[in-house]
């Protein structure tokens, strides 16, 4: 990979950015994951941090769902949930993150017989102290589509009481096998409710699964959505309807979307008109923090300021926020630019 110029590559860490696509599980390091699990009486599967960083060697998106889950057991009191969040929000602070919307997933936990109340206001907690410290940030409770439909509604139905404590709802887990269709009328209430909608689809998924997201599931933006390449008018109908595709680079490459960084599709997408952001996705299992993608893409891509500049627009852009708040957002980005 070429080096990226150090001006360009400060320019990056700096820059106002929206981290739109990160799911709170997968902030998990290997190093906290033991340390609650003994904190909490869990028995891992892993003698040692080496060992389970050893394990993530993931060849496709099951292979790392599967080892994302097991971490996710320590998880068992709102301090535990808390203080995950917190080292997150702490280091998308650093990373030049000014709006952040949080993915996570209640079945994970309450199939565990942890409460509901307990994941999220162990989260809110965190983000109330992340907002005080400047980071305008956010929840979108996610469905987990290998489960069945009937499991969605009892989840967003108990997690109803908590409704000012997230912003949308979102689709995640394995994705082949499990069109959005799956899911119409838990998406359906959850509009009823005025939750903002978005989906996981094209990343292993074809196609097809974009257009079902938007059309059957209202979805306001679409997480991933790299292979929409595949498909022509696909690809003319999100530009035009400037539809935001939260890409995550590195998950792409730890799950063999592309086998390369050099090889991803991003700078295609950014050249077709697509209002592509770039994100973490799950950063303690895929090798980097949001700023690391960035750094990382746009030397492998050759990507400029101008890129930088365009993909951080869109994020603000994308964000489910007032207009009062984009405006402060974007204006944040416009002063940076002015004096860098």
């Amino acid at each position: 990979m070429p080096a990226l110029d150090p001006a360009l590559a400060s320019f990056l860490v700096g820059l106002p950015k929206a981290e739109l696509h990160v799911h709170i599980e997968g902030t998990l390091e290997p190093e906290t994951i033991f340390a609650l699990a003994e904190r909490n009486g869990v028995a891992l599967a892993y003698p040692s941090v080496e060992a389970l960083r050893a394990a993530y060697a993931f060849h496709d998106l099951q292979s790392f769902l599967d080892i994302y889950y097991a971490g996710a057991s320590v998880l068992l009191t709102e301090d535990d949930f808390h203080d995950m969040a917190k080292a997150y929000l702490d280091r998308a602070l650093a990373d030049g993150v000014a709006r952040a919307e949080i993915f996570f997933d209640p079945q994970t936990h309450t199939a565990r017989g942890v409460a509901m109340g307990t994941v999220i206001v162990g989260l809110t907690r965190a983000l109330e102290g992340a907002r005080a410290k400047g980071l305008s940030c956010d929840l979108i409770l996610c469905f987990l589509r290998h489960l069945s439909e009937e499991d969605a509604i009892a989840t967003l139905q108990a997690a109803l009481p908590y409704r000012e404590a997230f912003i949308g709802v979102g689709l995640d887990s394995s994705e082949v096998g499990h069109p959005p269709e799956k899911f119409a009328r838990v998406f359906a209430e959850a509009r009823r409710q005025g939750l903002r909608i978005v989906a996981h689809a094209g990343e292993e998924g074809p196609p097809a699964y974009i257009r079902s997201a938007l059309d059957v599931l209202g979805a306001e933006r679409i997480d991933h959505g790299v292979r929409c390449l595949e498909d022509a008018e696909l690809v003319a109908r999100l530009a035009a309807e400037r539809v935001a595709l939260t890409v995550c680079p590195f998950s792409n490459v730890r799950l063999k979307v592309c086998e390369r960084l050099e090889d991803h599709p991003l700078r295609r997408m950014l050249e077709a008109g697509l209002a592509v952001t770039i994100n973490s996705d799950d950063p303690a299992y895929f090798g980097g923090y949001v700023a690391a993608n960035w750094l990382d893409t746009f030397a492998a891509l050759g990507l400029d300021r101008a890129a930088a500049i365009t993909i951080a627009r869109n994020g603000f852009d994308a964000a489910f926020v007032d207009a009062a708040e984009r405006a402060r957002l974007n204006g944040l980005l416009d002063a940076y630019v002015a004096a860098g």
